[in-house]
């Protein structure tokens, strides 16, 4: 199904129910339905961020109006409630956790806590620089949050603490903790990853991007990590105690003329998915290395990439404001 907003889409991600749902530049959140799709005016301005509500019922969304929203579908209806507001400020990163039921996001040089399970629950971390990019570990419990110098870990629920300051030069925009929590990922304003390892502080350059990595993802059960930035889909290996340390990242689907700009995975499979910049998207099997397309058509450039829970469905979002939701039924016995 096919789908044109006329607007930028900034996320496309999946609810628990397994419904496609869009974030728009225009400030609303559309929800797929089989008839075509529900809107939900959650902004007054543009949609900068988005993650799927604790509950995993619909969305929680971050605005240029200062405002946190959280969109859904409660039967044959939509709803829209308040979360937070911090009025001058743009919400640029809103990131939640399913474990811990709490929802963070930037306004500036601060990161921002609620608990949804107590609407008086509230934490401000402050900051040096503009906070870039923020991420729960897997348990929710811990908050990283990217700047420039570093990523600062936060205990989530701490109102009075110091953080512990991952370091490395440069300007980091954006974390990711794997999947076992046993690393932490940033991605950098200078085309290059920086890597932790979490347990003793050990840290390792990824490097070799030609372009900015704006989408990083985990997928086979966190065993591989499929990035963005370069003329292929980059996969780095994180199985084992020592992940990526003193092994090779391998490229997959090169083309000279094309970049990917938006990658997601299968979570049980050792399957990545890439949106590039000319609109087409393709598969990738690591075990295989066969690669299949699942959007021919160019376009504009991929904004927005996700997998259903299942890996069933592929929703897309390109910057013009087309979007869609794609079938991709038994993935892996294509390959």
């Amino acid at each position: 199904m096919i789908y044109s907003f006329d607007a930028y889409v900034t996320a496309a991600l999946f609810d628990r129910a397994g419904r496609a749902a869009f974030a728009l530049g225009d400030g609303t959140v559309r929800f797929a339905t089989p008839e075509g799709f529900v809107t939900v005016e959650a902004h007054d301005g543009a949609v900068l961020a988005a993650a799927v509500h604790p509950s995993g019922r619909g969305l929680v969304t971050g605005g240029d109006d200062g405002r946190v929203v959280w969109s859904r579908v409660e039967g044959d209806e939509v709803a829209a409630s308040l979360v937070a507001e911090v009025k001058g400020r743009w919400i640029e990163q809103v990131a939640t956790s399913a474990a811990s039921g709490l929802i963070a996001f930037s306004a500036g040089k601060e990161a921002h806590v609620r608990d949804t399970a107590d609407p008086a629950f509230a934490r401000a971390f402050a900051h040096d620089k503009t906070v870039s990019g923020l991420a729960f570990d897997p348990k929710g419990r811990r908050l990283a949050a990217a700047g420039y110098g570093g990523v600062s870990l936060w205990w989530a629920k701490i109102a009075d603490q110091k953080p512990q300051v991952m370091k490395w030069a440069g300007s980091h925009i954006a974390a990711l903790f794997s999947p076992d929590g046993k690393f932490l990922v940033s991605s950098m304003q200078e085309s290059q990853l920086h890597g932790w390892r979490l347990s003793d502080g050990k840290d390792m350059r990824m490097g070799g991007y030609p372009a900015k990595i704006k989408s990083l993802a985990f997928f086979d059960k966190g065993n591989l990590l499929v990035t963005a930035g370069a003329n292929g889909a980059v996969v780095w290996p994180f199985a084992g105690a020592n992940g990526p340390m003193g092994k090779e990242a391998a490229e997959i689907g090169f083309s000279r003329d094309t970049l990917v700009v938006r990658v997601a995975g299968i979570e049980a499979q050792p399957v990545a998915i890439a949106g590039q910049d000319d609109g087409k998207i393709w598969a990738a099997h690591l075990r295989s290395g066969r690669i299949e397309t699942l959007k021919a058509e160019r376009g504009a450039a991929i904004s927005a990439l996700a997998v259903s829970t299942d890996g069933a469905q592929l929703a897309w979002g390109d910057e013009d404001g087309e979007a869609g939701v794609i079938a991709v039924p038994a993935l892996e016995t294509r390959f």
